[in-house]
């Protein structure tokens, strides 16, 4: 009896730290395989800024 609870135990403990592995591998596959595409942003001085418009912007654009 007390051999089957370790068992189960252990295996829920295996489980849990191959879950965890597979989805940080996830994250770091996505992470270093997409690419974003370029996306023009609104360019917006602070002079020109007005309450209708959002004050913030894209700080240096990569295109």
């Amino acid at each position: 009896m007390i051999l089957l609870q370790y068992w189960k135990t252990g295996l829920c403990i295996v489980g849990g730290i191959t879950l965890l592995a597979v989805a940080n591998f996830h994250l770091v596959y996505v992470a270093v395989t997409s690419q974003p595409t370029c996306v023009a942003h609104h360019k917006v001085t602070n002079n020109s800024a007005s309450k209708t418009q959002s004050a913030y912007r894209a700080a240096k654009s990569s295109c």
